[in-house]
């Protein structure tokens, strides 16, 4: 496949109620990347209060139209980063062990996708990975530091939902999120969600009961399968169709402090393609 490239840079998912569909509009897309070659610093979590908006500064690269065109890049990507990163080649050799693991079972993904898999949930580069996608989109492609693990991440999720299924699910946080009723929003990481509530370790201060059409269930292919973890991408857009402060009559959730009803809206990819064409 030829990798077509245009002016504009914006695809817009728009969701349709009735049934689990998405209508795609016109992909528009500038392209051109430069590899990254240094790895950045990883900071302790403390407690914030973060606003809720659309994370205009994301990664937020669905690949849509040139999947083919990045898949060709994603050896030359990775020896790269494996080379430069030395954190990052030790999390990706521990992934490629587990991911030989999981294909056993079946052979839904390929063997990098399993491997993107499986070095996300390991956590061990989970929040360096995720700081990144949320706040280096005005340096995407120049100066990103993980375009192959984005990339395949990215066509995991969208291989796993293939039929665009909406799933309900739960996210819990110790940070304090502010947002409003009607609020459009995107988490603009790949944001972990589950189809338990009771995953109490992860926090109270702000949960999330999310409807989600562009997230993927990650079954047994997580390192700790046991948390049934819903995998949302940074590009899918919210609507927040209810807060509820205090006590709530959701089930499992009762201990939240503060809990956000989303509704899927679709989605938003302003850098669709912005690495796939040289």
């Amino acid at each position: 496949m030829t990798c077509v490239c245009y002016i504009s840079q914006t695809v817009f998912l728009t969701a349709v109620m009735k049934g689990n569909m998405l209508i795609l509009a016109p992909l528009c897309l500038l392209l051109l990347w430069m590899l990254p070659v240094d790895s950045m610093g990883v900071s302790g979590h403390i407690k914030q209060v973060i606003p809720l908006n659309m994370a205009e500064d994301s990664v937020d690269d669905m690949y849509f139209g040139c999947s083919e065109e990045m898949m060709k890049k994603v050896e030359q990507l990775n020896s790269v980063q494996n080379k430069y990163d030395k954190e990052f080649a030790g999390v990706w050799k521990r992934a490629e062990q587990c991911a030989s693991e999981k294909r056993i079972k079946d052979e839904a993904l390929t063997k990098e996708q399993l491997e993107a898999i499986c070095a996300f949930t390991s956590n061990d580069i989970y929040g360096k990975f995720n700081d990144a996608v949320r706040n280096d989109g005005k340096n995407y492609p120049f100066f990103f530091h993980f375009p192959a693990f984005h990339f395949l991440l990215t066509s995991a999720i969208q291989s796993l939902n293939d039929n665009k299924t909406c799933l309900t699910a739960y996210r819990r946080t110790n940070d304090i999120f502010t947002g409003s009723k009607k609020q459009m929003i995107r988490f603009g990481s790949f944001a972990s969600s589950s189809l338990n509530t009771t995953l109490t370790d992860f926090g109270n201060e702000t949960c999330f009961q999310i409807k989600t059409c562009s997230g993927a269930y990650l079954k047994h292919y997580s390192v700790y399968p046991s948390e049934d973890e819903v995998l949302i991408p940074p590009y899918e857009v919210f609507k927040i169709t209810k807060k509820i402060m205090g006590k709530n009559k959701i089930k499992g959730l009762h201990d939240c402090k503060r809990v956000y009803i989303l509704e899927s809206a679709g989605g938003k990819s302003t850098l669709n393609c912005k690495a796939a064409c040289k």
